[in-house]
């Protein structure tokens, strides 16, 4: 039940990102603040990817002034607010379904890269005592880079679909645009 606080405490809660949230009975919103800040901390640090953390006072100060903003809210404003999450709202189940079944590849892509990436690292650890010096410190070197490897792979396919994606919709819009033309229609 969400409900008006004590403005002492929810100040004291939205010092952390989303614990403000759930003081105030916004349990989803506040999770998923939450757990996005904790999940950059986890990426970086496991990915050694210390850029990630930029974007941690940007989360911070969303989650802050959010949790302000919700308790400032008039009354009748802040109980009708629906409690959802941030990320992935309440989707319908067939809209679910059908977003599990594009990106099942991709996402089972990254746990497999996820999965290799532990276990080879795990393996290495237990032979690594046999191998000579020289091949023991290239192997330790590019396990050290592997992931921060994958994820600079991945942004860059995921830009070039991005690009794509953009350009079919321009493509596809070109012959409207043409036919306004013609017509004589100002675009």
């Amino acid at each position: 039940m969400k409900r008006k606080k004590n403005s002492f405490f929810t100040f004291i809660f939205s010092l952390l990102p989303g614990a403000g949230q759930m003081y105030m009975g916004f349990m989803k919103r506040g999770l998923s603040l939450m757990t996005i800040f904790f999940f950059v901390i986890f990426l970086s640090a496991w990915l050694n990817l210390g850029t990630l953390l930029f974007s941690l006072p940007i989360i911070w100060f969303f989650a802050f002034f959010d949790t302000h903003n919700l308790r400032s809210a008039p009354d009748e404003e802040f109980y009708a607010l629906v409690d959802d999450y941030l990320l992935l709202p309440d989707i319908p189940k067939d809209k679910f379904q059908s977003f599990q079944k594009k990106y099942r590849n991709v996402l089972g892509i990254a746990f497999l890269v996820i999965g290799v990436s532990v276990l080879w690292k795990n393996l290495f650890q237990t032979i690594r005592h046999w191998l000579p010096a020289q091949v023991r410190h290239i192997i330790s070197d590019f396990i050290y880079i592997l992931p921060q490897l994958c994820i600079g792979i991945g942004i860059i396919v995921l830009g070039i679909y991005l690009i794509r994606g953009k350009k079919r919709e321009l493509d596809m819009n070109e012959p409207i645009r043409s036919l306004e033309d013609k017509g004589g229609n100002t675009v």
